[in-house]
């Protein structure tokens, strides 16, 4: 994939974060889900869920595949799809800016649209980096992409307020950092509430990105208060095998077929 077909479909990953009319993505995990979401009619860009990818690989989340295995999967949905594809990258796979910078460079060289990189250390989001590290990480995935001519979409994961509710400044200022190193979006976990979309949209000087499910803000809610982005996550793996339950548990049963036995993919 060249150079300038990437930046041009970052450049229109970066146009469809817009305040108060989201990006909806629903989250894929390989080729098939790629191809499948990608022609459902009004989807206009993919990202990837690394937890998703790592249960189709058979380990844990928190980078328990290493950033060549990442690499890989996130090639095959990337040349699946002509849309452009944000791949969740979890850490960058390095813990110092020089790392980071090594890795995001071979992101975009697969033709990652942009990607989502996150602040706590571990796989829980108890801990986290210290701001000023984070914030030389995402400066280091902003120059990846100023030299390699490819303006790639920083979605910078802040897990301050899902790691302990009480951290709402911590978040907010997580997120105003990040932002100002250089990241397009503050992808803040734990904004479970209208009150407080409504109040990180406010004190976020920038674009606000969310994770959804079925106790979520509605869709539409978060567009009023200003959301920039939604996505998934793994819930939509979890989505996809409750079906595939469902349809084992009636085809055993030897019930009828399901509708969806034909699908056509």
């Amino acid at each position: 994939m060249s150079i300038s077909s990437t930046a041009e479909k970052a450049e229109l990953l970066r146009s469809l974060h817009v305040p108060g009319d989201p990006l909806v993505v629903t989250n894929v995990w390989d080729s098939i889900t790629a191809r499948v979401v990608a022609g459902a009619p009004g989807v206009k860009a993919l990202a990837t869920a690394s937890h998703s990818i790592s249960e189709a690989h058979g380990v844990e989340d928190g980078e328990g595949l290493d950033v060549d295995q990442m690499l890989a999967a996130a090639r095959l949905v990337i040349r699946a799809v002509d849309l452009p594809v944000s791949v969740d990258f979890e850490k960058g796979y390095a813990t110092d800016a020089a790392g980071t910078l090594d890795n995001v460079w071979r992101l975009i060289e697969e033709g990652a649209a942009g990607l989502n990189i996150e602040d706590s250390v571990g796989r829980s989001k108890a801990e986290l980096y210290d701001v000023d590290t984070q914030v030389s990480k995402i400066a280091a995935a902003r120059r990846a992409g100023d030299r390699a001519g490819v303006p790639i979409v920083i979605n910078a994961r802040v897990d301050a307020l899902a790691g302990d509710p009480s951290l709402f400044d911590d978040a907010v200022a997580r997120a105003n950092a990040y932002l100002d190193a250089g990241a397009d979006c503050a992808f803040v976990l734990g904004l479970g509430t209208d009150e407080l979309v409504a109040r990180a949209v406010e004190q976020i000087h920038g674009k606000v990105s969310v994770i959804s499910g079925p106790d979520s803000v509605p869709l539409a809610r978060l567009a009023e208060l200003g959301v920039s982005r939604v996505s998934f996550g793994p819930r939509t793996l979890g989505l996809t095998l409750s079906h595939l339950r469902d349809a084992a548990e009636q085809l055993t049963a030897r019930g009828d077929y399901p509708a969806e036995l034909g699908f056509a993919f």
